[in-house]
């Protein structure tokens, strides 16, 4: 039974847009999906990178951090990148190429990871809020042995230093994503106005 002004009455709460963190999450995601293991059909990427990272720019353009241009640059570099490798038989070329071809193909990705975490560690800061200071620190620390793994395991010679570049790389996608999404509801990382 309702009265007149309504009570009782099912109240839908207010749908929200996605937040500039949650686009920038979701397109991560969908890069980080290939690093995970995901597979296409045949030789083709069903969910290319550049898609995800078309949902990075979608997120990074609404973002009212000072370092949205320079994070924007660095996600278009990814998605270009991205999108030639996208293409069979570069995956081919790129499967076969020495490690320091390789390693130098993911330099946007981190580049990009590094830019992030040093955006979104000095937002924090600024606003005081410690916990993703730290956070986005940790990330950028990690980000940074990440990138330099691989040219140490090769003047190492360690098959095993490789490994753990690889599953660090894996393990910095997910962090980072899990930090997104996080911090995404933050006063710091809200839409600019």
């Amino acid at each position: 039974m309702e009265n007149e002004a309504g009570e009782g009455a099912r109240v839908r709460p207010e749908r929200k847009s996605m937040t500039p963190l949650q686009k920038m999450g979701m397109g991560l995601v969908v890069v980080a999906l290939d690093t995970l293991g995901g597979e296409g059909i045949g030789a083709w990427d069903l969910l290319p990178d550049f898609i995800g990272w078309a949902m990075v720019a979608w997120g990074i353009v609404s973002l009212g951090n000072p370092q949205r241009t320079q994070l924007l640059c660095l996600a278009a570099l990814a998605a270009v990148v991205s999108l030639v490798f996208w293409f069979p038989s570069m995956q081919t070329q790129l499967r076969d190429a020495e490690l320091a071809l390789k390693w130098a193909a993911s330099l946007p990705d981190l580049a990009f990871v590094i830019a992030t975490a040093i955006a979104f560690k000095a937002a924090a800061r600024a606003a005081g809020d410690r916990k993703f200071y730290a956070r986005f620190g940790l990330t950028l620390w990690f980000a940074v042995i990440v990138a330099a793994l691989p040219a140490i395991a090769s003047a190492a010679d360690s098959q095993a230093m490789l490994d753990y570049a690889e599953l660090g790389f894996v393990l910095l996608w997910l962090w980072l994503i899990w930090n997104l999404f996080a911090a995404h509801a933050r006063p710091w990382a809200a839409d600019r106005d």
